[in-house]
């Protein structure tokens, strides 16, 4: 494998046969497991609308968790190629997903809103395009079809918003 080559395994087992398999629509649970090897078990559903159980991550909230992180990872590391100390991020993303008809169904949009803390004053117009360079870099947003959009808060350590 070249360095430039990453690759990824985990293994997903369903849990959900209540005893008939998927002999009826309503007659399974959407409840699995995601394993990776060293790593806690990462219990999964369904969402809730789609008979899953909402005391477990389901797919959409993943997809959005690693926009959200990928986008954070991506920031923290054009942040320090230009120089601006970042101190604190939380970001409070939300997805846009519609279904369809035929059951179908796609992410439409995801919007990113990470409050970022800095040390000291950065330019407002850096922060932003610090975004931008981050959205680029981000491996995550650049293999989705959908657009992820950012709407950054910048906040300087020691400040009131």
């Amino acid at each position: 494998m070249s360095l430039d080559e990453h690759r990824y395994a985990l293994t997903v087992r369903w849990t959900g046969n209540l005893g008939a398999g998927t002999s009826t629509y309503r007659g399974y649970s959407r409840d699995h497991d995601v394993e990776i090897p060293g790593l806690p078990v990462l219990r999964g559903s369904a969402d809730p609308t789609f008979h899953g159980d909402r005391e477990r991550y389901n797919p959409e909230q993943l997809l959005l968790a690693a926009l959200s992180q990928c986008h954070m990872l991506s920031f923290l590391h054009v942040a320090v190629k230009h120089g601006v100390v970042v101190t604190a991020y939380e970001d409070r993303a939300e997805g846009l997903m519609r279904t369809n008809r035929d059951g179908s169904g796609q992410f439409e949009s995801v919007t990113l809103k990470p409050r970022v803390t800095v040390a000291g004053p950065a330019a407002p117009d850096l922060l932003e395009e610090l975004h931008v360079e981050a959205n680029k870099v981000c491996f995550i947003a650049r293999s989705v079809n959908f657009p992820v959009l950012h709407e950054p808060t910048a906040v300087v350590e020691g400040q009131a918003d």
